[in-house]
């Protein structure tokens, strides 16, 4: 990712070289992803149509939650909208009014994504229909195969310039004036010299750690999980437009749907539960049958003092680690790139530039990390010691207000740098119970009536726009054609709503 987007913005200006090695492996897990990817295959100029075939994807309208509030529960959170704004107020605000009087459905029938995931339902943003209709404006993630995109890309960056080396980086030096690093040292003795080192090396931390000695701050006794199991299975039935998270004993199982395989996977904490507890676990739970023998990986949630030291970026986990459980992996590794871009610097390395980018990349690491603690902390499970420490834990400070806040009249400010948006608090915390005690007074300016109709507009127009929607497995097979031929075979309810 970090060679193809920067071959693809500096051009030929600058020499990129790539040094990686097929003898070692991947974590190569990281099949789920948030709707920011969009951007950056668009920044890339990569057609959909041709990326969804590559990568042998299927797509993704949010990521199903399953026992986790409280055993039997199942909620959705799901990209895009709740409804849509009135006045100064978000939807939820004018919604929980109505929900807290019995008059209002649950708050995932409000939303297109939430609606039509669990039935199966998906198509791309239309075209033919008003500005204002759910269906004009999707918002959308990707299921694919990790592997199968990074080849990807290398044919790209390849095209573009990007010279790649296959080896092993078996030595850093250093520069004895001011410890930057001025060269790899390849195994066959070769050296590579360059003005700017990017560490893609993933957990170890080849330049980042293990030579500039950078430090890593531990959130372990947030985020306790420190392991996860993967293996593929046979794909049986269609393919799921969400991503299923199911709560376990002492984790979490997640299901990742392809189009040729479905990815499982059991994230967990170690303290609690043996490795041959966790594959009985998840072997037990596939669709179909193994493709595979389930492979361990062990982890530490948390990130690196600083992501820029001295002429070295880390970039992915070579940066921190953030468990899976909300698809953000890839997304850091894209945020980082970005970031790198806008902060590129000259030979000279101003600090200030250094400074900017650690401080937005922490701030960012530490909002994630919070929203993730507030899927294991926000949950009224008691059935494992597992969930005892984590309903009991103490969690951040800047956490704990935010659900104070939300708890007291389902209020939530989110700072604009920050990756999830409102929406995606709100429906966590309404999904995990966290039902605030009132709602905000201005909601009763609007007439009763005014307001029934409102909330309950919306709630038609969803059911309305779904029902329009096809199948996720017939959008997928028919996306190979032209947006003419699908807006003809597309059903004329479509082009009605709001």
């Amino acid at each position: 990712m970090a060679a193809a987007a920067l071959a693809k913005v500096l051009g030929r200006e600058c020499a990129i070289r790539l040094i990686e090695s097929e003898e070692i492996g991947t974590v190569g897990v990281g099949e789920a992803t948030v709707p920011h990817l969009k951007l950056f295959n668009s920044v890339l100029e990569i057609d959909e149509v041709e990326f969804i075939r590559e990568v042998r994807g299927t797509f993704k309208l949010g990521i199903q939650f399953v026992d986790w509030g409280r055993c039997g529960d199942r909620y959705i959170h799901g990209f895009g909208t709740i409804g849509h704004d009135y006045g100064l107020l978000p939807f939820h605000q004018y919604w929980l009014k109505l929900f807290l009087a019995g008059k209002a459905a649950d708050i995932g029938a409000y939303s297109l994504n939430t609606a039509a995931a669990p039935l199966g339902k998906f198509m791309s943003s239309a075209h033919d229909v008003p500005a204002t209709s759910p269906l004009a404006n999707i918002t959308y993630a990707y299921h694919f195969d990790a592997g199968l995109y990074a080849a990807y890309l290398r044919r790209y960056a390849e095209a573009r310039g990007v010279r790649r080396t296959e080896g092993k980086v078996v030595d850093v030096r250093l520069r004895d004036t001011d410890g930057f690093i001025e060269a790899v040292v390849l195994e066959g003795g070769e050296e590579a010299s360059a003005d700017l080192f990017i560490d893609c090396s993933g957990f170890r931390g080849l330049l980042i750690e293990q030579a500039l000695h950078t430090g890593y701050e531990d959130w372990t006794h947030w985020l306790p999980c420190d392991r996860a199991m993967a293996v593929p299975c046979e794909k049986v039935g269609p393919p799921t437009p969400y991503t299923r998270s199911t709560a376990r004993s002492a984790g979490w199982q997640w299901r990742i749907p392809l189009q040729h395989r479905t990815g499982n996977g059991y994230v967990y904490s170690s303290a609690y539960i043996k490795d041959d507890a966790v594959a009985d676990t998840l072997m037990s739970n596939l669709d179909g049958r193994p493709l595979a023998e389930p492979r361990v990986l062990k982890f530490t949630t948390g990130m690196r003092r600083k992501f820029w030291n001295r002429n070295c970026v880390a970039v992915g986990l070579a940066s921190g680690f953030m468990e899976p459980l909300e698809s953000t992996s890839i997304y850091l590794i894209q945020s980082g790139i970005a970031r790198l871009i806008n902060l590129l610097p000259d030979r000279s390395f101003s600090p200030v530039l250094i400074e900017r980018y650690n401080e937005q990349a922490a701030f960012e690491f530490e909002r994630i990390r919070d929203f993730l603690i507030l899927h294991y902390f926000a949950t009224e499970r008691r059935d494992s010691p597992f969930w005892q420490y984590c309903s009991s834990m103490e969690i951040p400070s800047q956490l704990a207000d935010n659900i104070r806040l939300f708890r007291d009249s389902g209020r939530f400010f989110r700072n604009a740098e920050e990756m999830f948006a409102i929406t995606s608090w709100v429906q966590v915390m309404l999904g995990q119970h966290i039902l605030p005690r009132n709602y905000h007074p201005a909601v009763d300016l609007i007439p009763e009536a005014e307001l029934n109709e409102l909330v309950g507009a919306v709630r038609n127009v969803i059911s309305t726009c779904v029902a329009a929607m096809p199948m996720h497995e017939q959008f997928i097979a028919r996306y190979g054609q032209t947006a003419a031929q699908q807006a003809a075979e597309r059903p004329a309810t479509t082009r009605q709503g709001r």
